[in-house]
């Protein structure tokens, strides 16, 4: 199916500034605009075009999730976060691969193309009807509209599309269709985060929700891998903060809130954005929560200096304490950064790096160490080291402090977190990788057994593919797996063996 695209053009041989160098390129090379193009044309499983050759073990599914339409009715989001979403689905099978795409048609995107007109607002893009906004708030009980753009799960053969500010949304997995919001069988309530974990030895995911209101909570979830899902507990908030990720261990959920507050009458009524509408209050420190699983209401919280982060990327326990990683922010800038990107070069560097945090529960204390300073985001762990202790982490990362002004990450690094060290794999130029997602060998040997698959979006073919990589090695990839045209940049991925395959 094509689609019609209203987004306006970006010509990927410009600079930030609109200019067009005498080489044909801007000194970055060719720049990662295009890849904020809308969506070309949605489709079910095709053939793509292999270069090189897939390892034949590789036999399961690779999903990814982001904002697939960038715009409405002429008009470009006001934020990155806002797109509608649009979610893809890679098959390998026999050294073969097959693709699909579809954008996620929620009911809230199909009641303004009905009605020919943008209505709802989101996290930067203010809304164009305040009483509909005051009406789903107070009488309905209705986030609004659902762009599921952030994440995927796959969690009892059923594919679910996620985003924080709502419920999460179901995908038929044999061609991407929509089947609509799903509460889980009456369990979630107005949110579920996008981005549950997984614990092994529990043999369940476990998510969050955040409600905002005179007071806020967090909703904790828990869906087994057999079983209804359940909720375990609504674990109150300082303030109004904004919570993105969290981190599991076989004991513990920890989340970290940070010094966000949400000014929530000038957002209802419609002066700003939800996103305009947090104010960072660095004095008030962020706080920390852990919550014991087996028992969540005896949560143990205490106060840090501020910082601010969106992912984790592991967390194992140490005799009493809890030793995680993330990227850590010293402030709230990075959404700044986040916000303008898809309109050009933020022109201001990205400053998150690779922490390890020591909790320390019972002294009511933290530690943190910087493991890499380099820019970068989006870690992740081989799935054998996600509750326990691990070495390394693999990262979307910047080549230089000064390539985060200008784009969207350009490097995929393994970060050995024992040493500080790194390996990277350099994209040509003009390539942008994404988020790296682990799949393991059958029987894989070491922690770094197994291969790294990146979505790359290429800016001189205005395509995009699939990048695998030996994990063990870093060195060119073995296979790029092509689509015959771009998909829009995506947030988050996960992979599906075989047996849990549609």
């Amino acid at each position: 199916m094509e689609l019609s695209s209203s987004t306006p053009e970006l010509d990927p041989t410009l600079d930030p500034a609109g200019e067009r160098p005498a080489n044909g390129y801007p000194a970055h090379g060719p720049t990662c605009f295009g890849g904020f193009r809308d969506l070309p044309r949605e489709h079910g499983f095709e053939p793509l075009a292999v270069e090189g050759e897939l390892p034949a073990e590789l036999d399961g599914t690779l999903y990814r999730i982001g904002p697939g339409l960038l715009s409405a009715f002429g008009e470009r989001y006001g934020h990155w976060f806002d797109g509608d979403g649009a979610v893809y689905a890679i098959r390998f099978e026999a050294g073969r691969a097959e693709g699909a795409a579809r954008v996620v048609e929620s009911a809230g995107l199909l009641e303004e193309r009905r009605r020919g007109r943008r209505i709802f607002g989101g996290y930067g893009t203010r809304t164009t009807d305040v009483w509909r906004q005051l009406w789903d708030a107070f009488v309905t009980d209705d986030p609004g509209k659902n762009i599921a753009n952030t994440s995927v799960l796959v969690w009892q053969g059923r594919l679910l599309a996620l985003m924080e500010g709502g419920r999460p949304t179901e995908i038929a997995r044999d061609d991407l269709h929509i089947r609509g919001e799903t509460d889980l069988e009456g369990v979630v309530g107005r949110s579920f985060s996008a981005h549950p974990h997984y614990v092994p030895e529990r043999r369940a995911h476990y998510n969050f929700g955040t409600r905002y209101g005179r007071q806020a909570f967090v909703d904790i979830y828990e869906l087994p891998d057999q079983g209804r899902a359940r909720k375990l507990a609504a674990i109150s908030l300082t303030g109004a903060s904004l919570i993105h990720d969290f981190v599991a261990t076989p004991k513990h959920l920890v989340f970290f809130a940070p010094p966000l507050r949400l000014q929530m009458w000038r957002f209802l009524f419609g002066f700003g954005s939800f996103s305009e509408n947090l104010a960072w209050r660095p004095q008030e420190g962020t706080e920390v929560l852990v919550v014991p699983i087996d028992d969540p209401e005896r949560v143990v919280r205490f106060t840090t200096e501020a910082f601010f982060q969106w992912h984790f990327g592991h967390a194992h326990e140490r005799g009493g304490d809890i030793v995680l990683d993330l990227v850590r922010y010293p402030d709230f800038d990075s959404n700044e950064w986040l916000r303008k990107i898809p309109f050009g070069a933020p022109k201001r560097a990205m400053h998150g790096a690779l922490y390890r945090a020591v909790l320390e529960p019972a002294a009511s204390r933290v530690r943190f160490e910087e493991r890499w300073a380099r820019a970068c985001e989006f870690p992740v762990v081989a799935p054998s080291s996600t509750t326990g202790p691990q070495r390394f982490t693999y990262l979307s990362a910047f080549s230089s402090r000064d390539a985060s002004a200008h784009g969207l990450p350009d490097r995929v690094a393994k970060v050995d977190v024992e040493r500080g060290t790194a390996d990277e794999l350099g994209a040509e130029i003009g390539r942008y990788p994404s988020e790296p997602v682990f799949v393991p060998r059958a029987h894989a040997a070491a922690e770094d057994d197994g291969w790294l698959l990146t979505l790359v979006y290429d800016a001189r073919e205005h395509r995009s593919f699939v990048a695998v990589t030996d994990a063990r090695t870093m060195g060119e990839p073995v296979a790029r797996v092509w689509f015959d045209h771009h998909l829009p940049f995506t947030f988050h991925g996960r992979w599906a063996p075989r047996e849990q395959r549609a």
